[in-house]
Formats: C-alpha cells, structure tokens, sequence
C-alpha cells in the first residue's frame, strides 16, 4: 500500500493531469506537494502547488469551479498523478473547459463525441452562473415556454434544410437544434448520462423493424 510520501522521495513536487471523469478528456496540468495531496484526499476537491506564487491553492475556491475527485492514480515511476473529477463549469482560467482547448502545435484538432458533454457541461455552467449578455442566460430566464418554442423552431429549418438538399445549412440548423435540447434538458434537470444510458441500451437491440415494433413500442 503506498503512503503519499512514497510520492515525493525524488521530488518535492510532482506533475498530476487532470482529466474529466466522464469523457476522460484532458483539462489541464498543475504540481501537487505532500501537503496539497494531503489536502486533496481529505477535501475531495483538488488542491495544488503554485510554482508561481509559492503557495497552496484549490482549484475552484475563487470561481465556484470546483474539481470533486473520483479516482487518482499513479504512473509506473511513481512520480505523476493522474486525477479524475467531475469538472464544475471551467477548467481553465481564460473560460474554456480544458486548457487545451484550441491550442494545436501539430495536427488538426479532433472533434469527437465528448464536444457534446462538454456543450451540455458549459450550459449547465451558464444556468449555475449566469452571465450578463449571455443567450444562453436569456433563454433560461425566459423560461421553459420559450426554450420549447425555439426547439420547435430549430427542428422546423432542419426539415427545411435537409429538403432543400443544402448540407451547409443543414449542418448549421442541426448544430442549433442540439444546442436548443441541452438548453432544454438543464432547464429540465435531465442530465446528459441519462440520455447515453439510453442509447447504450437501444445499441444493444438487434432484429428488424417488424421485430422492434413488436417487443419495445418505445423504440
């Protein structure tokens, strides 16, 4: 069983990555002490070292944005952490989810399905803490008629789009109807979990259309 000094016996500060708990996306990178370690496991929430500032700091104390721990592990050399959290509104302090967000040296930057956790994550992020000239704001402080109407609104310039065989508007009017449903689903509490389950298990179903209609009228 390892103690959190067998962590720092080559150094007095060690990297740790921190990494969302749900879509294991990358957030950022800061350095842990023993001490802030210490803290770390008996708050839940991350604790850091400033290298810059020379002291003790935990993530989220000034902006709400809080890092609750799930798991923490430790690389072969014993010397890197690597912590999970479920990521309380921004990671990075210029506003973006992930410090790496945007910022490519080599390659082209990959869109992959965790942009959708990380839409739905960023509206939750409005509705909790709310900003003045934000739509997203607006629409919540509307009300739930209102988020309705525009979701009816986005699916009726979909259909629009797809029977005008315009794929560049399509794309746009699809990208709005998602947008309009996370809004919908926090203004309902729902979270987004709830909708992978869901899904996941309709992947699962295997047999033809005639099949499907008479075992799951859901489907």
């Amino acid at each position: 069983m390892k103690e959190i000094g067998d962590f720092f016996k080559k150094s007095e500060l060690i990297p740790a990555v921190i990494r969302d708990a749900e879509t294991s996306s990358v957030l950022m990178l800061a350095y842990m002490n023993e001490e802030s370690l210490t803290k770390t496991l008996e708050s839940g929430t991350t604790w850091f070292y400033s290298r810059s500032r020379s002291c003790l700091w935990n993530k989220g104390a000034g902006s709400g944005h809080f890092q609750y721990v799930k798991s923490i592990k430790y690389d072969c050399d014993d010397d890197t952490l690597l912590i999970s959290v479920d990521q309380i509104g921004a990671a990075c302090h210029s506003g973006a989810y992930s410090c790496f967000d945007g910022n490519i040296l080599y390659g082209e930057e990959e869109v992959t399905p965790n942009v959708l956790y990380t839409l739905y994550k960023t509206v939750a992020d409005r509705k909790a803490s709310p900003q003045q000239g934000s739509y997203t704001c607006y629409l919540f402080n509307e009300g739930l008629d209102k988020i309705l109407k525009k979701v009816g609104e986005e699916c009726s310039e979909t259909i629009i789009a797809a029977k005008n065989s315009d794929n560049g508007q399509l794309t746009l009017e699809i990208s709005d109807l998602i947008y309009h449903l996370m809004v919908l689903m926090n203004e309902r509490n729902l979270p987004f979990e709830d909708v992978l389950n869901e899904l996941e298990q309709r992947s699962k179903k295997i047999g033809n259309l005639k099949q499907f209609k008479n075992t799951d009228k859901n489907t």
